[in-house]
């Protein structure tokens, strides 16, 4: 059984009036999982798009919320984390977790840094020990196939290129799927 987790990011539409408007990201993830279909069955395909529908941004609370022990969360704590909670039980069902995204000024759309910020969570999706030394992060969902599918508007921001060092998006993402 393969589960298929999609994000797209982009704030754009996958097809708008005017085509120059297209978001290039969208439009790859789909003909990249349409063929990916074609060669391997995907028994649920969970879609997110946090571009158009972003979660909500963390606060004060929520961080409240979550080191708050379960057993002990009132009501609203409980009501506060619920996004973050079905959002990290489809990264856990997804055997395949497909990223598309822009780079927006060099880095990641808000909107996909408030989804991370949303799954990222203490004995949730990683757990915390000082005991490892240097490394006290361990992560808890490990195993899952990342694919990454960026656009950008400008050019060399793979290794060799020129401007290797001014893209964060996809190193940021990598560093966020350990």
């Amino acid at each position: 059984m393969t589960t298929l987790l999609h994000i797209d990011a982009s704030v754009r539409a996958a097809f708008n009036p005017n085509p120059n408007h297209n978001s290039i990201s969208k439009n790859i993830a789909k003909r990249f999982i349409s063929a990916l279909q074609k060669q391997h069955a995907i028994d649920e395909y969970i879609y997110r798009d946090v571009g158009v529908n972003p979660p909500a941004f963390i606060n004060q609370d929520w961080i409240g919320a979550v080191f708050t022990p379960e057993e002990k969360r009132t009501r609203s704590q409980k009501d506060l984390l619920a996004l973050s909670d079905q959002l990290i039980a489809e990264v856990s069902a997804a055997h395949l977790i497909v990223i598309s995204s822009p780079m927006y000024n060099y880095g990641m759309p808000a909107q996909l840094k408030a989804w991370f910020d949303q799954i990222i969570r203490i004995n949730k999706t990683f757990d915390f020990d000082l005991a490892r030394g240097d490394f006290p992060l361990q992560p808890l969902l490990s195993g899952k196939r990342l694919v990454i599918i960026s656009s950008s508007g400008e050019f060399g921001f793979d290794t060799d290129g020129i401007r290797a060092n001014q893209g964060h998006l996809v190193p940021h993402l990598r560093t966020l799927s350990k």
